[in-house]
């Protein structure tokens, strides 16, 4: 679904969209994630989340003395459930997978970019 999604978005936006994943277990390698994750821990310690709004305050209060901020934004969508992904895209899809780990690296290619194309 995260593909049929990713594709209707470069549709519409009309940009190449490249996807890089952290495989399984290697997140620990994620920069973004030690620099991030240990100040959100240190300033949500101790405190029983009683509310979604507690939350977002503690989150936004972190800071860093090099000047690393949390921006906080909840997004309250209720998303659907149980979507399947259509025959129809699985055989017009145009998700160009790399020679190199392509279960992790991709590119979501907008279709009217690729008119005459051959991928």
């Amino acid at each position: 679904m995260f593909k049929q999604d990713l594709q209707a978005l470069t549709d519409e936006i009309g940009i190449e969209i490249r996807i890089a994943h952290y495989p399984p277990y290697c997140s620990k390698y994620n920069p973004i994630e030690h620099r991030l994750f240990p100040h959100v821990t240190r300033a949500c310690q101790g405190v029983v989340f009683a509310s979604i709004e507690l939350v977002k305050e503690l989150m936004e209060k972190t800071h860093t003395k090099t000047g690393l901020k949390a921006f906080v934004h909840i997004i309250d969508k209720l998303y659907q459930t149980g979507r399947k992904v259509t025959e129809e895209f699985k055989k017009a899809m145009q998700i160009v997978f790399d020679d190199l780990l392509p279960q992790w690296n991709y590119c979501a290619v907008p279709r009217s970019q690729l008119s005459g194309k051959v991928i």
